[in-house]
């Protein structure tokens, strides 16, 4: 019975052993096939070392985005092979800057993946921002696969991922937003980019907290990471660069939002300084500057007496912790109770600053709100303010005293050790100052100053007429200790209030002394 059956059962056998080895072979030839164009850039042949005259610099040209702000952010353009990520808050404008970038008329041949948005969606946008590349190509697609298998066959000369959240592998079985998939889809990226000279600009998400999501070395992996802030109730943004290995990284572009989308800002002091009917307390202005580009921006405090007993700080687009340095610095310096006051801070435009340079501008405000007084018409104020109350120079004074001349500003307040030399511009007086108790003689439109002296029991006036040279001469008096030595329980501040009281806001005088 056996020897019967036994040749077809071997038959059926090897058929059946004979399938299974060609499934095998078919799944390997898959495998390899899936992996073809993963290889294909990843096997790169050996670097050898070489002395560093012997390497020879590309000479590469940056890629002009057609977009002013943007190239300007990335130090002249983007550099071609470079993988740039963008982040910010949900609804800041990062897909519309996006979507303006790859449909800008630069002449660049551009692949817009979205993993958010249909083809039809972003056709839509696209009709409100306008089209000025038509042959812009628009690829909805998540798989990272095929994103990289259209890269490789359009060949297209900047790519556009938004965002790099919502990209996913097939070789981790993780989900999209990942630690893992965004690690593996980054490096992916990165690989392809610097083998094939191809541009990247990825749009990545935030936490709750402001970073971007995502493992910390997302941020180690790409050339360049910029951060659009700004508030979502004000329709100005900023551009801001955090990391770039090929540019500096204090440059900033500014943006407003428009029906038509985001249009860039050439002169940002136009939008941050406010022309008022007449002069108010508690405004000053600052002259600030982020890379190469000055500006003037307003600052508005508000002070007030504590209604309780532990006084309020709030800030809005500056550090709360160095005003309250500041404050804490007028309080021994100058000798202003800021222990029972309510001190309210705010920068036009809802902008977010960090500038040191600043802090002439913040104490002014204060102080022009703490004694209800205005500060001089067509005047502002560069320097920064140390603990022992002195006046230090601001980083590129000589950058904003021009861009000050240029707005048509009559004085500008800077620091005593600002070094000489250098042409200034015609029309504007710089008045340098050594520590923040002279501001207030500097900014003071007095008529007439009267002051006493004990030693000659007889009156000095110092008259001003718009001029800087009363101001210069009741500080020398100051520092001979003359009032003090006539009034011993007269402070420098009770001197700066009775200075105030007599002499109104429109520089005349109402009493004497």
């Amino acid at each position: 019975m056996w020897r019967k059956i036994r040749g077809p059962v071997i038959t059926i056998c090897i058929m059946h052993l004979t399938a299974l080895l060609c499934l095998i072979i078919l799944s390997i030839v898959q495998c390899f096939v899936d992996m073809a164009e993963w290889i294909q850039f990843a096997l790169v042949p050996a670097a050898k070392p070489q002395r560093v005259r012997d390497i020879r610099e590309s000479e590469h040209v940056r890629l002009d985005l057609g977009n002013a702000e943007v190239n300007r952010v990335l130090g002249g353009g983007m550099v071609p092979g470079s993988l740039v990520l963008v982040g910010g808050e949900p609804g800041i404008g990062k897909s519309t800057l996006s979507l303006q970038i790859a449909l800008a008329a630069n002449g660049l041949k551009t692949l817009y993946v979205s993993g958010e948005e249909s083809a039809e969606q972003i056709k839509m946008r696209a009709a409100r921002i306008g089209i000025g590349n038509d042959e812009c190509l628009i690829y909805p697609e998540t798989l990272l696969e095929n994103i990289v298998a259209q890269i490789a066959e359009h060949r297209p000369d900047l790519v556009v991922i938004d965002s790099i959240q919502t990209i996913y592998t097939d070789l981790l079985d993780s989900s999209a937003g990942s630690v893992s998939q965004i690690r593996e889809c980054a490096a992916t990226l990165l690989k392809y980019a610097k083998s094939t000279g191809t541009s990247i600009f990825i749009i990545g998400h935030i936490t709750k907290d402001g970073s971007i999501a995502g493992p910390k070395i997302l941020e180690h992996i790409v050339d360049v990471v910029l951060q659009f802030e700004g508030d979502s109730n004000n329709i100005y943004r900023i551009l801001r660069g955090i990391k770039n290995r090929f540019g500096a990284t204090f440059e900033i572009g500014v943006f407003e939002m428009l029906d038509a989308g985001l249009r860039g800002v050439d002169n940002p002091s136009e939008i941050l300084l406010t022309h008022y009917e007449e002069p108010l307390s508690g405004i000053a202005v600052g002259a600030s500057a982020d890379g190469v580009r000055p500006y003037l921006i307003e600052v508005q405090a508000l002070v007030s007496g504590a209604a309780y007993g532990t006084p309020q700080r709030s800030t809005t687009g500056y550090d709360a912790r160095r005003m309250n340095m500041l404050l804490a610095v007028l309080e021994k310096r100058v000798g202003m109770k800021m222990f029972q006051k309510d001190v309210f801070l705010n920068f036009a435009g809802g902008f977010k600053v960090a500038d040191p340079g600043l802090d002439l501008a913040v104490v002014a405000a204060v102080i022009s709100s703490y004694y209800d007084r205005p500060v001089a018409e067509g005047v502002c104020c560069a320097g920064e303010i140390g603990l022992s109350g002195e006046v230090r120079p601001a980083p590129r004074t000589e950058q904003r005293i021009s861009e000050a001349a240029r707005l048509g500003f009559r004085r500008i307040i800077v620091s005593g050790y600002l070094a000489k030399g250098g042409k200034r511009p015609k029309g504007i007086e710089v008045v340098p100052i050594n520590s923040v108790d002279c501001l207030l003689f500097s900014y003071s439109s007095l008529f007439k100053l009267v002051i006493l002296c004990s030693e000659k029991k007889r009156c000095y006036s110092v008259v001003e007429n718009n001029s800087y040279t009363g101001a210069k001469i009741l500080l020398s008096m100051l520092r001979l200790e003359v009032m003090i030595s006539a009034r011993p329980d007269m402070s420098i501040s009770y001197f700066i209030s009775f200075l105030l009281v007599v002499t109104s806001p429109s520089g005349k005088s109402t009493s004497t002394a």
